[in-house]
């Protein structure tokens, strides 16, 4: 049988205008059931502190701006809806290009005057003196000689979790006056209001090891990649929504819902107070090996302490997509509009939702960094003691502190 051109033409024609509107269709039901949901949670209303008792953790360098524009009166608000009697602040801060310490002296004030229990630390050393320090035995790694660096820098990572844990001391000294927090709350330098705490308190009615808010710097894009792994431990996809490769994640925040992660930070998380309090061996910050890290590998302690978190196998980690916090006022209201309009908008739900589908079907093949896993892979042959539990954190980078922040290496 011979099939003229013409006829052919009309059935490629005729199942194309079937594929065009089989994909029209996917998108108009994918778009109306994220609406739906959205919808939904809209009218959920926002629960109470109730008697929960909160430890405030910050830590700060070079914020006075935001400090004072809004997250000092801010957190004095939210302490007070706490209420008095449950909840303690505790921030560090060291080093400042300006006058955070200013800033920070003056909130001390606001929180003496209302009575609220806090613990503010100033320290006057700097990113300078760090640097300078003679090289300790851990947190500082050898440069080869042909880089610009000093021979030996100390790196990043392990120098905030060390600040990450005086942080913490407090709770470790309440505790032995007989006060026992149920939950720990940090705080980035971030523009939020008391309602966004207690809708993150509220995530899974309580029932997390972490919950962690969405920051954004520059919106609708995302920011803390370096620390957030979703349910299957990869990093976020795109900086966009939905964000994620994880079915689990994706559909979750497809939905509204709890979005279930490995990992996540995003400028206020909520953990369950009780694995800081174990008596074996209490949770805290940490960064890895040193001797991992000198072949150019790194994972943020604020990714770190939910793999080396027990409760993250049990409770598990979650991010609330409907408590967004940002980095200055404008951009808040940008992402939590009063308007009544929702968030994401139909464009970007549309666009966001196919721009997830693609990357997926690209990058199918290319789901881990080989090349970090290979050092991992070698690092752990050479003694049986080298373990890392936090393995999803790792990226391959070098980060380094030099006198005026830190950089890459």
């Amino acid at each position: 049988m011979i099939i003229k051109p013409r006829w052919r033409w009309a059935s490629y024609s005729r199942y194309c205008k079937v594929l065009v509107s089989l994909l029209l269709a996917w998108t108009v039901f994918d778009l109306i059931n994220v609406r739906r949901s959205f919808a939904s949670d809209a009218a959920t209303m926002t629960p109470s502190f109730g008697n929960q008792k909160i430890f405030i953790a910050s830590l700060h360098w070079t914020s006075e701006i935001v400090l004072r524009s809004h997250w000092a009166p801010a957190v004095t608000e939210l302490a007070r809806h706490i209420g008095t009697d449950k909840v303690f602040i505790s921030i560090y801060e060291s080093g400042s290009f300006d006058d955070t310490k200013g800033a920070l002296q003056d909130l001390w004030e606001d929180l003496e005057r209302a009575g609220i229990p806090n613990k503010i630390v100033l320290d006057e050393a700097t990113h300078k003196d760090e640097v300078e320090k003679p090289p300790a035995d851990t947190g500082w790694i050898q440069m080869p000689r042909t880089q610009t660096y000093r021979t030996w820098v100390p790196r990043r990572i392990p120098y905030l979790a060390r600040l990450r844990n005086l942080v913490m001391e407090p709770l470790y000294e309440l505790k032995q006056q007989g006060q026992i927090f149920d939950k720990v709350l940090w705080l980035n330098d971030v523009v939020f209001e008391t309602d966004d705490v207690y809708r993150l308190l509220g995530t899974r009615e309580g029932e997390y090891a972490a919950a962690c808010a969405l920051d954004f710097k520059h919106p609708p894009y995302f920011y803390d990649t370096f620390a957030t792994r979703d349910m299957r431990g990869y990093e976020p996809i795109m900086d966009t929504w939905p964000y994620f490769r994880s079915a689990a994640s994706r559909q979750a925040i497809k939905h509204g819902e709890a979005v279930p992660v490995a990992s996540c930070w995003n400028g206020m998380v909520m953990f369950d107070a009780a694995p800081f309090y174990d008596k074996d061996q209490p949770l805290r910050f940490r960064g890895i090996a040193d001797d991992l890290a000198i072949s150019h590998v790194e994972g943020s302690e604020c990714c770190l302490i939910h793999a080396d978190n027990p409760l993250s196998l049990t409770k598990g980690v979650w991010i609330n997509p409907n408590v967004r916090v940002t980095y200055n006022t404008s951009l808040y209201n940008a992402v939590n509009p009063r308007n009544g309009m929702p968030l994401p908008s139909v464009l970007q739900i549309v666009t966001g939702l196919w721009k997830n589908r693609i990357s997926r079907w690209l990058s199918v093949f290319m789901l881990r960094d080989r090349t970090v896993d290979a050092k991992v892979r070698k690092w752990s042959s050479k003694d049986v003691k080298h373990r890392e539990p936090g393995t999803f954190c790792l990226i391959d980078e070098m980060q380094i502190m030099l006198w005026n922040g830190w950089g890459h290496a």
